[in-house]
C-alpha cells in the first residue's frame, strides 16, 4: 500500500509518500510540479537500489526516522520510559487531516501506548513551510531528543551554510562541505545564542545570493537547539532540526517541537531571504499598530551608562529630537541602587537618589519634545546583591558557587511566584508613566539548560502583552544573543548586536538580512569612537549604515560638530521621508564582483522604486570599481538611477562617470546584466543609490 500527500505553491511543490503504513518520508521538495503528477510513481522512482554490504531493503528517511527500522543514521526521536527503560518506536498510520495548505499526520504505537503527529503549513504569499511535531505517551516518558518533521538534503548540493557568531559579532557565516557523517551543531546555553543561529542554507552547486536553488531552514525557539545534517553510508541526506537535547528533565506524556520554517528558492539565496523576511513581518509580529511608522530610535546607554543625571538626561533628549529622534530609551541605571552592574538587578524601584520626583519629570520633558518614552528591564536576571535575592535566595538557578555572568544570577522563569513577582513590579512601572516601549534585555546564558525557562519567560511577556497591547518590545541579549521567530512572536524588534561598529554593522546586517526584514532590525549611529572596538568612523558611513534598517542613535549627541550634526539631521530626514515604503521592502543580497564591496538592493512591494547601499568594507584588489549588477528588476521597464550622496565624493575620484555630475536613465536589462559603474571610494564609506521605475 502506497500513501502520498502533496502541498503546493506557485514556486513548489512538496510531496510526501509512505509504504504499509509506515511514517512518511519527503520524496520530493523542489519546483513546482504539474498538478496530474503521479506521485504514486513519485513514491517508487526515488527508490535506491540494494547491493552487497547493505541490508536487503533501505530503511526510509522518514519524518522522524526510526531506529526500529535498522536506520543507520540519526534517529528522529530518543525516549525513555519513567522508570528508565528505553522506547524503540514503530509508528504505523492512523488517519490523514487535509485543507487547503495544511496536512497533519497521525500515526501510533499500540504497543508502547505512543501518539506522534507531524504537522505541515504551507503559506501560499510567503512560500514558507511551517512544520512541527507532537509526541504523547499513556504514561509519563523521558525524553533526550525530538526532531521537528525531517526534510530531507538536496543530493546536487556541495555545502551548507550556518550561522554562528560572538558578543559583537553576530551572523557570520560559515560553509562546510558535505560529506558521509554529521554537521552537528548544538546551543545549550539556553538562550538562542549569538554563538549558533538557528538557521541553515542549503545551496545547490552553482547557486549565489541572486540564483540557483537554495533550501532555507530556520527554528524558531529561543532556548537552545540542535541542528544535524547527515550524509548516510548511501548518499541520502537529512537535515534535523530540534530543542537542544536532554532539555527536559522531568516526565511528562506531551512534548512538542518550536516550529521550523522552511522555504525552496529557485532565484538564491535571496529567495529563502525575501520568504523569511516576509513571513516574519506579515505573519508572525503582533504590532501594536501596524499603520505607525517606525520611529527614529534613540537610545541613552553609551551617553550616560548607569551615570543618570535628570539635567544632562533633558539636554541629550533635546539634541536627540533636534536630531530627528522620535523615541527616546532610558536604558540600565535607573532603578534600585544601580551605580553599577554588581547590583540591584530585580529590584524594580525607581532609584530617588536618581530621580527623587521619580521618573515623571523626564517623560514629560521628552514628551514635549515629540518623543515616545521607553525604558529597560532585564526581568529574568538577579544580582546576589539586590532586596529580591535576600529575600529569596532559592529564586535563583544553580548552585552557589556557580560562575556568575555579568554579576548575575538567572531568575527560575518555572517558578510562578517569580513571574508572578515580575509581573507586579513591571506592570507597576508601566501603570505610574507613560511608557509605550520595553527594552528587554538578557545579559547571560542558563547555568543549565531547561525548556521550562524558556517556556516562563515566554508566559511572562505573553501576560504583559496582554495586559499592556500598546506597548512595544525590543528583544535583547547582550545584543543579538536572543533572536529567532520564537521570541518575536512576543515582541517587535530586535537589537542585532552591541557593536554600534558601523564596519561591523555593515557585515551583520547584510547577513542577518537573510532571516530579518527592516522594520525589526535596530541600527544605531554610534559615538565617534566606537566604544567596542575603538575604531573611528566618518559620521557619513556611520549615519548610512544605520540608514539601512530601523534607524536610531546611541551617543552622546553633544559630541557632535556643527557639520556632523547636519550630516546625521540629513541622513535622518532622508530616512524618514523613505521609511514607509521602505518598511515593506524586499532586502536583497548583490553578487558583488568585489569581495571588498558589500551591497545590498531594497525593492519596493510594488517594484516601483528601489535603493542601493553599497558599502566599502576594505581595499579593492583592482584599482577600479567593478560593475555592480542588480536583481529583479523588469527587463523591460526604463528606470531613472541616481546617486544622492555625491557630497561624499573625495579629491582621488578624478574621472567623470555619470552618476558623479547626473542620474542616469537606463533599462532594467542593462541594470541587471551590466551594472552600475560608481565612483572610486575610500574603504569604510557607502554608496546610495535611488531607482525609480519610469
Amino acid at each position: 500500500m502506497i500513501q502520498t500527500w502533496r502541498l503546493d505553491d506557485t514556486r513548489q511543490t512538496l510531496v510526501l509518500g509512505a509504504r504499509g503504513g509506515r511514517l512518511a518520508e519527503v520524496v520530493y521538495w523542489g519546483p513546482a510540479l504539474p498538478e496530474d503528477e503521479d506521485l504514486h510513481t513519485l513514491v517508487r522512482a526515488g527508490d535506491i537500489d540494494v547491493t552487497g554490504g547493505m541490508l536487503d531493503a533501505n530503511p526510509e528517511l522518514s519524518i522522524s526516522p526510526e531506529a526500529t527500522r535498522t536506520f543507520p543514521g540519526q534517529p528522529g526521536m530518543v525516549i525513555r520510559h519513567e522508570n528508565g527503560t528505553p522506547l524503540l518506536p514503530s509508528f504505523r498510520f492512523t488517519q490523514a487531516v487535509e485543507a487547503r495548505g495544511h496536512l497533519v499526520l497521525h500515526y501510533a504505537d499500540v504497543e508502547n501506548a505512543l501518539r506522534y503527529q507531524a504537522h505541515f503549513t504551507l503559506d501560499p504569499q510567503t512560500h514558507i513551510i511551517t512544520s512541527h511535531a507532537v509526541l504523547e505517551a499513556d504514561t509519563a516518558m523521558h525524553l533526550h531528543w525530538l526532531a521537528a518533521p525531517v526534510m530531507p538534503g538536496p543530493q546536487l548540493s556541495d555545502e551548507m551554510i550556518d550561522f554562528s557568531g560572538r558578543w559583537c559579532g553576530e551572523f557570520q557565516m560559515n560553509r562546510t562541505a558535505w560529506s558521509p557523517g554529521i554537521r552537528y551543531r548544538e546551543n545549550r546555553t539556553g538562550r538562542t545564542g549569538h554563538e549558533h543561529f538557528p538557521g541553515l542554507l542549503v545551496p545547490n552547486r552553482g547557486a549565489t545570493n541572486t540564483q540557483g536553488h537554495v533550501y532555507g531552514f530556520h527554528y524558531g525557539w529561543s532556548g537552545g537547539h540542535r541542528m544535524i545534517a547527515e550524509e548516510l553510508p548511501d548518499g541520502r541526506r537529512q537535515i534535523q532540526f530540534g530543542h537542544a537535547s536532554r532539555m527536559e528533565p522531568v516526565a511528562r506524556t506531551r512534548f512538542q517541537t518550536a516550529y521550523l520554517y522552511s522555504v525552496f528558492s529557485s532565484d538564491g539565496i535571496n529567495g529563502c531571504a525575501v520568504s523569511f523576511q516576509r513571513h516574519l513581518r506579515d505573519r508572525i509580529i503582533g504590532w501594536p499598530d501596524a499603520a505607525r511608522p517606525r520611529p527614529v530610535h534613540y537610545n541613552s546607554w553609551e551617553a550616560v551608562y548607569f551615570d543618570h543625571n535628570l539635567d544632562t538626561l533633558k539636554e541629550i533628549a533635546r539634541r536627540a529630537a533636534d536630531l530627528g529622534a522620535e523615541r527616546f530609551v532610558l536604558d540600565d541605571g535607573w532603578f534600585g541602587r544601580r551605580d553599577s552592574d554588581t547590583t540591584s538587578l530585580a529590584d524594580w524601584v525607581v532609584d530617588p537618589r536618581k530621580y527623587p520626583q521619580g521618573l515623571t519629570p523626564l517623560i514629560e520633558h521628552v514628551h514635549g519634545l515629540g518623543m515616545a518614552f521607553g525604558i529597560w528591564f532585564e526581568p529574568e536576571m538577579v544580582n546576589p546583591d539586590s532586596e529580591v535575592y535576600r529575600a529569596h535566595p532559592d529564586w535563583a538557578l544553580g548552585g552557589e558557587d556557580q560562575i556568575l555572568g555579568r554579576q548575575q544570577k538567572v531568575l527560575d522563569m518555572a517558578n510562578g511566584d517569580v513571574r508572578a513577582y515580575l509581573f507586579e513590579r513591571i506592570a507597576d512601572i508601566l501603570q505610574a508613566h507613560a511608557i509605550d516601549y520595553i527594552k528587554w534585555d538578557h545579559n547571560r546564558v542558563m547555568p543549565r539548560p531547561d525548556a521550562a525557562q524558556t517556556m516562563g519567560s515566554y508566559t511572562l511577556i505573553d501576560q504583559l502583552r496582554a495586559a499592556f497591547p500598546a506597548v512595544e518590545i525590543e528583544s535583547c541579549a547582550s545584543g543579538g544573543g536572543r533572536i529567532d521567530f520564537g521570541i518575536l512572536q512576543r515582541t517587535h524588534r530586535v537589537w542585532l548586536s552591541d557593536s554600534n561598529d558601523a564596519l561591523e554593522r555593515l557585515r551583520m546586517q547584510h547577513n542577518a538580512a537573510i532571516f530579518l526584514p527592516m522594520a525589526v532590525t535596530g541600527s544605531h549611529v554610534g559615538p565617534r569612537i566606537c566604544h567596542t572596538s575603538g575604531r573611528v568612523f566618518d559620521i557619513r558611513f556611520r549615519a548610512w549604515v544605520a540608514a539601512q534598517r530601523h534607524m536610531g542613535f546611541e551617543m552622546d549627541p553633544r559630541e557632535l560638530t556643527e557639520e556632523e550634526a547636519r550630516v546625521l539631521g540629513e541622513v535622518t530626514t532622508w530616512w524618514k521621508a523613505n521609511r514607509d515604503w521602505m518598511l515593506r521592502a524586499d532586502i536583497l543580497r548583490l553578487d558583488s564582483p568585489d569581495p571588498a564591496v558589500i551591497a545590498e538592493q531594497q525593492l519596493a512591494e510594488d517594484d516601483s522604486r528601489f535603493v542601493l547601499f553599497v558599502g566599502k568594507a576594505d581595499t579593492s584588489a583592482q584599482i577600479a570599481p567593478r560593475p555592480l549588477r542588480l536583481t529583479r528588476l523588469d527587463p523591460q521597464a526604463t528606470y531613472r538611477v541616481e546617486l544622492i550622496n555625491r557630497a561624499s565624493l573625495n579629491h582621488l575620484s578624478r574621472g567623470q562617470p555619470l552618476l558623479k555630475e547626473d542620474a542616469m536613465t537606463v533599462s532594467g536589462s542593462y541594470l541587471m546584466h551590466n551594472g552600475i559603474t560608481l565612483p572610486w571610494s575610500y574603504p569604510d564609506t557607502m554608496w546610495v543609490i535611488e531607482g525609480r521605475k519610469l
